[in-house]
């Protein structure tokens, strides 16, 4: 794919989300799919005066190690990989792929012993960008690419142009304009930042309570994935109750998993079913103690993005609903779950849900009630 716009938003990426400075060293992990991007994202990085460490990726690679690894090769830390991420000031993530239901038919027990072999990566992402001194900066990105296209039910033209919009690349100065977003933002994490409770309701049997008190909503503007357009925080780990039932389907490592229902007691999942993919849903689950418990709460706040595309980067996103994920939080957050897990399943609130933060509806039906937080048409 060659477009203009990949050279718009690598500028965005480097010089707005990373802040790369002389001398940084910035970790480039890129699919072989996404390399016009890598080009550009190189060249950027060149002229900020850092050092591009461009790693490519191969879905094909991916896809033999699970089909074909003995038990030795599939537990193995990549003690190389874990090295950058010690070291690398800077993190660059693209996803794109040629097919995402590549690893339909692997053996979930297999993709599960995988990421268990590397939750010492993801942990020291996750501790390291959390720290207050010299954090690691990173962001992570979606390449237009043609399988995702197809997920979303768009021509690659067709979803070029979603993918750029919601990253605001089409307008005169993105950079200013996700700076007026995180203000936005900033208000509604402030207000939720003194909130004690969390309750959200919605059609379909969704009544669930987080406990949060105490915990630090973030207010995610761009700066670690893009596009982005959410709050989040970790919330309490014993103090999630009741049910939520999600619409949406829950794609996770190249499966999905449809009418997903989990019920909650003491902050961890008790049961749960679906329609298609339960068994999947149980492996992810069980693959470690923490993967039952919640690890993020989060309220998507990118009006930008209104359809559902089955790509988690801008479903989560999505302006008027909500999310949660299943394993590892975020550190900055307060939150202290720790799993290789880390699996964000969206709720749709446009259709009758309603959050209250103790008590007080703070968004009813997708829409917040206050102006002066995130609204459609004011980015």
């Amino acid at each position: 794919m060659n477009d203009p716009r990949l050279d718009r938003l690598a500028q965005v990426l480097v010089r707005y989300s990373l802040s790369v400075k002389k001398g940084d060293v910035v970790r480039l992990k890129v699919p072989v799919t996404a390399e016009p991007l890598l080009a550009a994202l190189y060249r950027e990085v060149l002229a900020a005066g850092g050092h591009p460490l461009p790693r490519l990726l191969s879905e094909t690679c991916d896809e033999i190690l699970l089909k074909d690894g003995k038990p030795h090769q599939l537990e193995w830390l990549n003690s190389f990989d874990l090295r950058e991420m010690e070291e690398a000031d800077c993190y660059l993530a693209v996803w794109a792929s040629t097919n995402t239901r590549a690893m339909s038919n692997v053996d979930p027990r297999r993709q599960a012993t995988v990421k268990k072999a590397s939750q010492p990566i993801l942990k020291t992402l996750l501790t390291r960008a959390a720290a207050k001194k010299n954090p690691l900066r990173w962001v992570g990105t979606q390449y237009p690419c043609s399988a995702s296209a197809q997920d979303a039910e768009m021509s690659l033209s067709e979803y070029a142009d979603f993918v750029f919009n919601a990253g605001l690349l089409h307008l005169p100065d993105p950079v200013a304009a996700w700076k007026k977003v995180s203000v936005a933002q900033q208000r509604l994490a402030d207000h939720l930042n003194k909130a004690r409770e969390i309750h959200i309701t919605a059609p379909g049997g969704t009544d669930i309570r987080f406990g949060v008190r105490g915990r630090k909503w973030i207010n995610c503007d761009g700066l670690n994935n893009f596009p982005d357009g959410e709050v989040f925080t970790g919330p309490i780990e014993s103090a999630t109750e009741g049910q939520v039932c999600f619409g949406f389907p829950a794609v996770y490592g190249g499966r999905e998993v449809c009418d997903v229902r989990l019920k909650f007691k003491a902050g961890k999942v008790v049961e749960a079913t679906a329609s298609k993919g339960e068994d999947y849903l149980y492996q992810m689950m069980d693959q470690d103690q923490g993967g039952r418990v919640l690890g993020e709460l989060a309220i998507g706040t990118n009006y930008s993005i209104q359809k559902f595309t089955k790509n988690t980067l801008f479903d989560e996103k999505i302006g008027g609903t909500f999310h949660m994920a299943l394993g590892a939080a975020y550190p900055e957050t307060g939150g202290k779950n720790v799993s290789a897990l880390h699996w964000d399943m969206v709720c749709e609130l446009r259709k009758g849900g309603v959050i209250e933060a103790d008590g007080k509806v703070i968004l009813r039906d997708g829409r917040f009630v206050k102006s002066a937080w995130p609204q459609p048409g004011k980015r």
